[in-house]
């Protein structure tokens, strides 16, 4: 006989405290949970079971057994679980937490063709430029730029973003052109006030050092674009991503600032709590994602 139904036979005995109504649960027979669970007990050669006339109970090595069977049992269930979940239709409400920045320039545009490829998805798309705590907020992915802390996370990049000093060059020829890093203490650097670094710019510089610049600038703003837009006004130098600054670089509105500095490409990354199986929804997004990035950066945008 299949050990596990010996064992599924066993368990329902116990737990239901006799062999009629565990009969009547799994839908078969007395007889037949009565013959499962005598060749369970012949194959292990021991009496799991106390039987009396009036009631049925498990013996002490019995309750040994019983509470690892129904460990196995509970593991049984939960992968054919699995397998149906996977095959699934992805659906429900995917909340996830975007850099402010990435999602308003980037991201938003893409939600449309994606919905519309999976209808039973609802998306709450929630832009902040901190890292959430992803189980205990409640979300369900979350994209990100740069070094991951939490390695705890799974993570798949699907795209880079090249980091520059850019201005105008209104700016440069009023200011002059800083030729090394060290020329930036002369600046006025546009900060970013939400930056983890805590109003350090991490330059990396010709010789592959990491430098670190102070960049308590003439403006301070919490939001990409608009140092975009105060770098395109003549305001300063700002340290933005490439794919804020394609555009403007590419119309001649603003300029690299010291184009011979290495560039500092950093990985964008879709993470996502740990577990067993990615959710049929995150795993759809995912996959979009790497889809409609493919070929993209990270100075193309």
């Amino acid at each position: 006989m299949d050990r596990l139904t010996e064992m599924e036979a066993f368990a329902m005995v116990v737990d239901q405290g006799g062999f009629t109504d565990a009969a009547r649960k799994m839908g078969i027979s007395k007889s037949a949970v009565s013959k499962h669970v005598s060749a369970l007990e012949t194959r292990l050669g021991a009496r799991l079971l106390n039987r009396t006339t009036r009631r049925v109970s498990p013996t002490d090595i019995g309750l040994a057994y019983y509470d690892r069977a129904r460990r196995v049992l509970n593991d049984a269930g939960e992968a054919d679980s699995l397998v149906t979940a996977m095959q699934s239709a992805p659906s429900g409400l995917l909340r996830m937490s975007v850099p402010t920045d990435f999602g308003t320039t980037l991201l938003s545009p893409m939600l449309g063709p994606f919905l519309q490829s999976y209808p039973d998805i609802s998306v709450n798309m929630v832009l902040k430029n901190r890292y959430v705590e992803l189980i205990s907020e409640g979300f369900d992915m979350a994209i990100r730029i740069g070094d991951l802390a939490d390695s705890s996370l799974r993570a798949r990049k699907f795209a880079e973003a090249s980091y520059r000093m850019i201005a105008a060059p209104s700016y440069l020829q009023a200011h002059g052109r800083p030729m090394r890093i060290d020329d930036l203490n002369e600046h006025r650097l546009l900060h970013y006030s939400n930056q983890a670094s805590n109003n350090v710019w991490k330059i990396i510089a010709p010789s592959g050092e990491t430098r670190q610049v102070r960049c308590e600038g003439w403006l301070t703003v919490n939001d990409g674009q608009s140092l975009l837009n105060a770098a395109v006004d003549g305001l300063g130098i700002a340290y933005l991503p490439s794919y804020l600054y394609h555009d403007a670089l590419k119309t001649g509105q603003v300029v690299d600032v010291i184009p011979d500095l290495p560039k500092d490409i950093k990985g964008v990354y879709a993470v996502y709590p740990p577990g067993r199986y990615t959710q049929p929804k995150v795993r759809a997004f995912i996959d979009y994602l790497a889809i409609r990035f493919s070929g993209i950066g990270p100075d193309t945008w």
